[in-house]
């Protein structure tokens, strides 16, 4: 497993993180989050996590913004199934961009659904390249120091309770908070 990890370990980071902010829904910050662990335990190096991560970020988020720019609002455009929604969609994005375009394109980072969608939508809503290359990298390389450090952390703390508690101890406590979490939702009103 570790021979794998640092033979490909690298490559397949920049190509999950890539593919993501390109537009694929893929787990590229999964992906991240797993090599900062790795990194944690020795098996890769933090800093080439990070410098993989947001070079995959900026890298991948331009192909989206240039697949959004040269026909992204033509498909988004097109008859069909959910046509109406798809212009809402539009309507709603140029607004957006419109007013908070940098902003969007730089916290989209942290979220799911925007970091897949917000360079392509950038490109779409025809966001000027030279201000979205600058938010696009001020994200990108935010996006992949605070995640991948983070992720690093907690691969440290994660050793240390398993060190004390052990696994079975782990399992009990998740086992607990689970059913606090059950307890809860049952006694919310709805």
């Amino acid at each position: 497993m570790a021979s794998l990890v640092a033979d490909y370990g690298l490559f397949l980071l920049f190509v999950l993180i890539a593919m993501e902010s390109a537009g694929v829904p893929l787990p590229g910050e999964t992906a991240l989050v797993t090599a900062g662990v790795l990194a944690s335990r020795g098996d890769m190096d933090i800093v080439a996590v990070i410098a993989v991560a947001a070079t995959a970020a900026i890298v991948g988020d331009n192909v989206g913004f240039w697949i959004g720019r040269r026909g992204g609002r033509r498909l988004l455009e097109l008859p069909g199934p959910l046509a109406r929604h798809r212009r809402r969609v539009l309507d709603r994005g140029e607004e957006i961009f419109r007013r908070h375009g940098g902003k969007t394109v730089f916290f989209g980072r942290w979220f799911s659904g925007l970091r897949i969608a917000s360079a392509w939508l950038a490109g779409v809503n025809r966001m000027p390249w030279g201000t979205f290359i600058v938010y696009n990298a001020l994200g990108g390389i935010s996006w992949a120091v605070s995640v991948g450090l983070l992720s690093y952390w907690a691969g440290h703390k994660a050793d240390d309770v398993l060190k004390v508690v052990g696994v079975w101890g782990l399992a009990v406590a998740l086992v607990v908070l689970g059913a606090l979490v059950l307890v809860r939702r049952r006694r919310a009103p709805r």
